[in-house]
């Protein structure tokens, strides 16, 4: 089936980023004023120094390891005055540590931080930290065979920029994307053409990578990427009251990703390939980290690349920004089938994130415990679930053993245990806890209304939460004062405060992501949403790579269905230089499409694929593509202005929506 475009602020798959582009120095204006620790934060993040092994310097040396040079610079041009990537931002992070970040999570960013070009071993490099993933060249017998080409073309072409001036030009031979996550394929663009794939330039994918890189996010990607700029701290300034990364890298890169589709597929483990004369060993992880993903070994070096399956921290089986949770159970088998079959055989171990690991041995202790990790969480809350522990209860439970939580790259930078055990729960379960209360509750306004009237009025609430506030107790005072904010939205008092308990609540978390939720949600309760560029996730080349009835998907997710009531109708959607006919039902407020077929009786709204695609990306309106002749409707009149009213039905979202208000 031909593949087509569709253009949204929602093409965003981050590692689960999973990602979205937003830009990496655009931070809001509405700075909040700098709140010292509290005694509770300070004690908290103490604790953490108390029980961790900060003496334990070995990652700092293989984080170092191999360091060749690093652009002088310090940022990534964009095309506009933002530039793409700041890669010096985090460089405060030097400095001694601030008591306004968790221990772990600054010693995190001081690890991520380190940017330029690595030697992996002779013939494998990597350039880290010019975007939120690593992007590694393979010494092919003609050229670079390179593994995950970062977000954006800009950020892609300065790591080759990087490469070229260090060990010399050579042409790119191979492109590997190792998953279906915007931050191993979208930088493709800035170090090959597809002149250059037509001219012989192989690029490898897992299977079903094509229509996985999007449609996990397609239908409610809007909301994704709006969550997304919370989750990686896109609005708020590089300080240590602020953004000091997110535990998977330090950023994410704006300007323009693009996706050349794959000429070679990966579709079963043991699957060999030469790849410009280097023999690659496949082996597929398929529903796990990402739908579609591969991690490889090659023999020559004796090197496996992990891909994201394996990393330098807890990864997400839930993601604050929504999607699909994932199976802790099948992650941990697909780490255990690399141990077995390949960890004593390793001699280095790199990945799409993070610093490598030498030696067979640091490797498979590194391996198991990852193993360990996701098996236990996933293992774990099936036990407590099934002694009738709920979703909310679980992760109060849920305390890993020193054996794996003493670890550092078992930690919570990314994903947390407390939201992949709820992840775990509702893989099997659902959202429902199944206490009767909670079968249908109050919605968040009418509840928070409620809350506030029993609690004797706003000002009661508001001084109790103060009392808890003083007292460290943090938790509750959120809950407590998030129900004012919603029964009182113009209650500036309560929102004042609410930001003051998320930020110190922001400051304790060791998890990245966590800390940018409640930073980001703080400095929003004080000065409201600050509309910042958004991100350019919608290029030609990555909506031309859509199925087309991924487009009818996306626009029966965008029907005002209360406008539609009552305006039942039949349309033929054609493009006209395919011949492809898709027949659009319109019944009750909803939207079907039947691929392949027409109705005769019904009008027939035409569009070339090229007018396709230059409408969802913006880049002529169904005017001008009408008066080109590109846009055609038959029919009668009556028809024809029904055509025009349906079109009429189908909604924009908006990007902006309030997040800490109703």
């Amino acid at each position: 089936m031909r593949k087509l475009a569709i253009s949204l602020a929602v093409l965003l798959t981050a590692c689960q980023a999973e990602t979205d582009s937003q830009p990496d120095s655009a931070v809001s204006d509405n700075v909040a004023p700098v709140l010292e620790a509290s005694e509770t934060t300070r004690s908290a993040n103490a604790a953490v120094r108390d029980y961790l092994n900060f003496e334990d310097r070995a990652d700092f040396d293989a984080a170092s390891r191999g360091f060749i040079a690093s652009l002088p610079e310090g940022v990534i041009p964009g095309s506009t005055d933002l530039p793409a990537y700041q890669y010096d931002g985090h460089n405060f992070l030097d400095e001694d540590y601030s008591d306004t970040v968790n221990p772990s999570l600054w010693r995190q960013g001081q690890l991520n931080a380190k940017h330029g070009l690595f030697e992996v071993v002779p013939g494998i490099y990597q350039v880290r930290n010019y975007d939120l993933s690593n992007v590694t060249f393979i010494e092919g017998e003609t050229g670079w065979i390179v593994v995950d080409p970062l977000i954006t073309r800009e950020t892609a072409d300065y790591a080759l920029k990087l490469v070229n001036q260090e060990l010399g030009e050579r042409p790119i031979s191979a492109v590997l994307y190792t998953h279906s996550h915007i931050d191993h394929y979208g930088g493709v663009r800035g170090i090959i053409s597809e002149e250059d794939v037509a001219a012989g330039t192989q690029i490898i994918a897992p299977i079903g990578f094509t229509r996985e890189t999007v449609s996990e996010n397609i239908l409610a990607g809007n909301a994704m990427s709006r969550r997304a700029s919370y989750m990686f701290g896109s609005l708020l300034p590089k300080n240590a009251q602020g953004n000091v990364g997110v535990g998977l890298g330090q950023g994410i890169s704006s300007g323009m990703p693009g996706m050349i589709p794959p000429t070679l597929i990966v579709d079963r483990t043991g699957q060999t390939e030469i790849i410009d004369g280097i023999e690659f060993e496949f082996m597929l992880t398929l529903g796990a980290e990402a739908p579609a993903e591969f991690m490889f070994y090659l023999p020559k070096w004796k090197a496996f690349c992990q891909a994201e399956i394996i990393n330098r921290t807890l990864h997400n089986m839930y993601t604050p920004r929504g999607a699909k949770v994932r199976d802790g159970r099948l992650w941990a088998q697909y780490i255990d089938e690399a141990i077995y079959t390949y960890a004593e055989k390793s001699d280095v171990s790199f990945g799409s994130h993070h610093w490598p690991t030498w030696g067979s041995d640091d490797i498979t202790e590194f391996w198991e415990g990852q193993r360990d990790l996701y098996r236990y969480i996933h293992d774990r809350t099936l036990y407590l679930a099934n002694q009738g522990y709920t979703i909310h209860e679980i992760p109060e439970l849920m305390n890993l053993p020193d054996g794996i939580a003493k670890s550092f790259y078992n930690r919570d930078y990314y994903g947390t245990v407390s939201h992949n055990s709820k992840a775990q729960y509702q893989l099997y379960f659902g959202y429902f806890d199944g206490n009767p209360a909670n079968l249908n509750p109050l919605g968040p306004v009418e509840a928070g209304k409620k809350f506030v009237d029993y609690m004797g009025g706003a000002d009661n609430v508001i001084a109790k939460a103060k009392d808890d506030y003083d007292n460290g107790e943090y938790r509750f005072a959120a809950t407590a004062l998030n129900h004012v904010v919603f029964a009182e939205p113009d209650n500036q008092k309560a929102a004042d405060l609410l930001a003051n308990v998320y930020t110190q609540m922001g400051y304790m978390a060791e998890s990245g992501s966590w800390r940018n939720f409640y930073l980001t949600g703080a400095q929003e309760l004080r000065g409201g949403i600050a509309e910042l560029p958004t991100p350019q996730t919608g290029s030609p080349d990555m909506v031309k790579a859509l199925p087309l009835d991924l487009f009818f998907d996306l626009m029966a997710v965008r029907l005002n269905a209360e406008k539609a009531i009552g305006k039942d109708m039949r349309l033929n959607f054609r493009i006209s230089d395919t011949g492809e006919t898709t027949l659009l039902i319109l019944s009750n407020g909803t939207l079907h499409h039947r691929m392949g077929q027409k109705d005769d009786e019904a009008p027939t709204f035409s569009i070339t694929s090229g007018g396709l695609i230059a409408l969802n990306t913006n880049q002529k309106t169904a005017q001008e593509l009408t008066a080109e002749g590109l846009i055609e409707v038959s029919g009668s009149l009556s028809q024809k202005l029904a055509v025009r009213d349906f079109f009429s039905l189908i909604d924009v979202f908006p990007f902006w929506f309030e997040i800490v208000r109703p």
